[in-house]
């Protein structure tokens, strides 16, 4: 039942139940074979049910699941040639984003994203996936390059948030994700941004600003994570849960409000069931945003993603009657 999520138990227990009964038909001369039929029948009714039915805090779990795939997962299924680039030219090289040039389907890329670790060993070498202000400029670095040399950029968000440590902020964290969001808004090359796990703060804002901002079904996009919500609002932190329910965090309710451009499916139980089957999925999106982005001429894409975050949101006035 390791890495099991609440939601999954009855699942994970049914599933467990059919290999207990394939083993002892295995091992005996008894017959079990219409049993484990219904079963199965029975499993295929529950998962479709149990990933059917996913409330907003069940698929914040889900996208902070410890096997779920991350950047560097991605990119070996998606990308081909890939070269690592490392450092901001600066201060030094932030582990927590990782970035380089590969090819996708032939065409030359710079490729940008959070990265977080699968154990402890590796989440404190990439800081559990937060950024310190060098990696926000390493990957500004990479973005310049990519417009240089007029390559398509693609993103994957995945972290809780920037790094709010006191050396990070002496050394100019705001800063660093601000100078992004303003120069990623001016870049004259194609940006397609994938939320692939938690979309969390400035630290996701960091790169995620372009012409198309997909999200994995599972995942969530927020200006702060249900805990922290619940500890702002209700002093208590514990009641992460009900403030997932309110915060419009995940793929559907954002495509609705106009956030982001549309929903990724994902496999059903997660993206770690079937990294190569997600990846496929993601690698569709990635190809149509392309072959739209990539023949406009630089001002007609700049007017189009400027026109995109002018539509974000809604107003809604109030008329008082005076009489």
């Amino acid at each position: 039942m390791k890495h099991v999520l609440p939601f999954e138990k009855p699942v994970v227990e049914l599933r467990e139940k059919i290999s207990e009964l394939h083993k002892f038909t295995d091992d005996s001369d008894v017959d079990l074979s219409e049993e484990i039929a219904n079963l199965e029948q029975r499993l295929v009714h529950l998962e479709k049910e149990v990933y059917g039915n996913m409330s907003p805090w069940d698929r914040v779990q889900m996208a902070r699941h410890p096997l779920r795939p991350t950047t560097l997962d991605y990119i070996e299924h998606l990308f081909s040639n890939f070269m690592e680039l490392h450092g901001d030219r600066n201060y030094g090289d932030d582990e927590a984003i990782v970035g380089g040039i590969a090819k996708f389907e032939g065409v030359p890329v710079t490729v940008i994203g959070h990265q977080r670790g699968k154990d402890t060993k590796e989440n404190l070498k990439r800081n559990f996936g937060m950024p310190h202000p060098e990696g926000y400029r390493k990957a500004l670095r990479l973005m310049e390059q990519a417009e240089k040399f007029n390559r398509p950029i693609i993103t994957f968000i995945d972290t809780k948030g920037a790094y709010p440590g006191k050396a990070a902020e002496e050394r100019g964290q705001s800063e660093a994700i601000a100078r992004n969001l303003r120069e990623m808004a001016g870049l004259t090359v194609p940006i397609i941004c994938i939320v692939i796990g938690e979309g969390g703060s400035g630290g996701a804002l960091g790169i995620s600003v372009g012409d198309r901002l997909f999200m994995l079904e599972n995942s969530t996009y927020s200006v702060i994570s249900p805990e922290g919500a619940a500890a702002l609002l209700w002093k208590d932190s514990t009641l992460a849960q009900k403030a997932a329910e309110t915060m419009k965090i995940t793929s559907y309710d954002l495509e609705e409000l106009g956030v982001i451009d549309a929903v990724i499916d994902e496999i059903q139980g997660g993206a770690h069931r079937d990294i190569e089957s997600q990846s496929t999925k993601i690698k569709e999106a990635i190809r149509t945003s392309i072959d739209e982005l990539s023949p406009m001429s630089e001002e007609k894409l700049l007017d189009a993603r400027w026109e995109k975050y002018q539509k974000i949101g809604a107003v809604t006035s109030i008329v008082k009657n005076e009489g």
